[in-house]
């Protein structure tokens, strides 16, 4: 089967040389004109060896301050593809709002991309979703990891390449988006808190309009806000030097 077979119809993937910049790339084909743009579907991804990395180009129709949410649909689809592949009994759990952790230690996140100075209350022309996990290699390089960081060779996922693993992202993906057209952001916001970290059991948790994390007290009383788009300018899973996850 080759690789365009495996991935859905809405989706048009774009295969990368391997050291080519997934993000990036996504970012330029959305941004360009002609023939040289790249529209809502396009799905950019880099068969490396040691990490996984792709990039989704989104058209939203809502103003970006809500259009932003999109982003736990594609932290959803990557959990979920990375849960096909992983051993039983082992948590994929996600730290607010990005960074991805599997049993406890850090194996990549997601990030989104929007045009510069875009209106907060207007369509933006283009959104990026990307993600990069740790897949393998490093630790046979002889290159050290801290303790709290892994690669899914390290924790004894199944087989995987990147065709497959970008094509079953896309899938759950536009399942995610099926969801929300059916039954708006209330089909997607509960799953997604269902894979963050429970640093306390009894905390309570929602996700606001505007997408920022929202805990509260047993009592109902407010005990913090994490603001969604300020995280997501900075993830601080992702290396900006070294264009890979921190290590």
């Amino acid at each position: 089967m080759d690789d365009i077979a495996r991935f859905p119809p809405l989706i048009s993937p774009i295969r990368l040389r391997e050291r080519e910049d997934a993000f990036q790339a996504a970012v330029t084909g959305a941004q360009a004109t002609g023939d040289a743009h790249r529209g809502a579907g396009s799905l950019y991804y880099v068969g490396r060896f040691e990490l996984i990395e792709l990039a989704l180009v989104l058209e939203p129709e809502e103003p970006l301050w809500l259009a932003r949410k999109i982003f736990f649909a594609g932290m959803n689809a990557l959990a979920e593809a990375l849960s096909v592949l992983s051993p039983p009994e082992k948590p994929i759990t996600i730290r607010y709002p990005g960074s991805l952790y599997f049993d406890g230690a850090l194996v990549g996140g997601g990030r989104l991309g929007h045009p510069p100075g875009a209106d907060e209350q207007a369509p933006p022309d283009w959104l990026v979703f990307g993600a990069m996990v740790r897949a393998g290699g490093v630790r046979e390089l002889g290159v050290g990891l801290a303790p709290e960081i892994t690669t899914l060779d390290d924790e004894g996922f199944e087989a995987w390449n990147p065709p497959e693993f970008a094509a079953s992202f896309s899938r759950h993906f536009l399942v995610e988006v099926d969801s929300w057209q059916e039954r708006g952001f209330s089909g997607i916001g509960p799953r997604y808190l269902s894979f963050l970290e429970k640093d306390d059991a009894k905390a309570r948790r929602g996700i606001d309009e505007n997408g920022d994390l929202l805990i509260q007290g047993t009592g109902g009383e407010a005990k913090a806000r994490e603001k969604l788009a300020p995280a997501l300018a900075r993830p601080d899973w992702f290396d900006p030097l070294l264009n890979e996850p921190r290590g």
